[in-house]
């Protein structure tokens, strides 16, 4: 198969519908969904996909049929900010105060025991926000608000409405997620990949702890020994260590991982191989790094434990992937999606939002509430219903 050239075929004609964007990047128009576990070959040979991933582990990918790029300075969402029509109602939360608390010195718990070194307690808010006159809520609109109150680097949105189809008439998946995420999961350019975790926050930069730095340095760690899993021996290193960012209302401290990928496996005994000649093997690659470890523990496979055990509700969308896949280019951006809004049509529609904070054995559980609620105040906000 020629690079470029889609398994199976197809046009990318059909029921025109669905948009994404991205710093650099508008895609109008999808024309299929597939799941990157299964059907990674099809992402690689060719194509402009967004990504979104589910925490729990499914990633899917979105091709446009119709493509721009742009400067990123001039990548906005399609819609107008003030077109957006949030949620009327307060918020509520899967975890109140004191059932956060007690979650935090439940993994302390588990940190004494010597099962986890830290982990990663979150919550999801959701607010009640049915279609209105039959549409569903407008994603491009609240992408534009959080771009004027919250611009972030890896900020971007995705909404195909339910009804879509692709060539032949085939029902494309729906999605809708909008996000304002400023943490890096995985930058792809050619051979070369990124990964950016962020772990310290705090409202100004005196309000970072010893604590917070030696949960980044631990988790950078996870992040090398993730990478160093599909990266060539000897490339992966950190580029930049504790580097203070400053984001709307908040500081962090973030740390870069970089390395060379290995080469994908060709094609054996005639079976199509896991990627094109050149391209990027994304199966491979989210094997190796997913869920990201900024958003799960350490060990990853143990802490991931801790949180189906605390965690009463999956987390979707949120902390898992969200960026774009350029497969033309042998390029990608992927963020962590964090600071992420994810609508459903379950029980008449809802919007969902995340947010978290990481669990060490020097944690104080109200100081880990609070740093919840400075991560969610100003873009729940921003998004309307009265704060959490």
């Amino acid at each position: 198969m020629r690079r470029g050239e889609l398994p199976g075929g197809g046009t990318v004609t059909g029921v025109a519908g669905g948009t994404a964007w991205f710093p650099g990047l508008r895609l109008r128009n999808a024309v299929e969904c597939v799941d990157l576990a299964t059907d990674a070959v099809r992402v690689s040979a060719g194509g402009c996909w967004a990504v979104v991933g589910d925490f729990e582990g499914r990633v899917r990918a979105w091709r446009f049929a119709d493509v721009e790029r742009l400067p990123e300075d001039e990548a906005r969402p399609v819609g107008a900010a003030d077109g957006w029509r949030g949620p009327s109602g307060r918020w509520t939360s899967t975890l109140g105060r004191e059932e956060y608390v007690r979650g935090v010195e439940r993994v302390r718990g588990h940190i004494r025991e010597g099962d986890v070194y830290q982990v990663n307690l979150c919550r999801v808010l959701s607010a009640a926000l049915p279609p209105d006159a039959g549409r569903e809520p407008d994603a491009a609109a609240l992408g534009a608000r959080l771009a004027e109150g919250n611009p972030a680097p890896f900020a971007g949105g995705i909404h195909v409405p339910r009804g879509v189809a692709g060539p032949g008439g085939r029902a494309v998946t729906p999605a809708w997620v909008v996000s304002a995420s400023p943490e890096l999961f995985l930058r792809v350019d050619g051979d070369v990949i990124t990964s950016g975790p962020i772990k310290g926050t705090a409202a100004t930069p005196a309000g970072l702890t010893d604590k917070d730095r030696a949960e980044n340095v631990m988790i950078a760690d996870m992040v090398r020994n993730d990478l160093q899993r599909v990266c060539a021996p000897g490339t992966v290193e950190v580029t930049r260590l504790l580097a203070l960012e400053h984001h709307p209302g908040l500081v962090h401290l973030v740390t870069t991982v970089q390395g060379r990928l290995t080469p994908a496996e060709p094609a054996v005994g005639g079976r199509q191989g896991a990627s094109p000649a050149g391209g990027v093997d994304w199966a491979r690659v989210l094997r190796a790094t997913y869920p990201p470890a900024s958003v799960s523990g350490a060990p990853k496979a143990a802490a991931l434990g801790v949180i189906a055990e605390l965690e009463p509700t999956p987390r979707g969308p949120y902390c898992g992937a969200f960026g774009w896949i350029d497969a033309d280019r042998d390029r990608a951006e992927i963020a962590v999606a964090i600071r992420t809004f994810w609508w459903s049509a379950d029980e008449g529609g809802h919007l969902r939002f995340g947010t978290g904070a990481g669990i060490t054995w020097g944690s104080d559980p109200g100081a880990e509430w609070d740093e919840t609620e400075l991560k969610a105040r100003r873009l729940v906000s921003l998004a309307g219903g009265g704060g959490p």
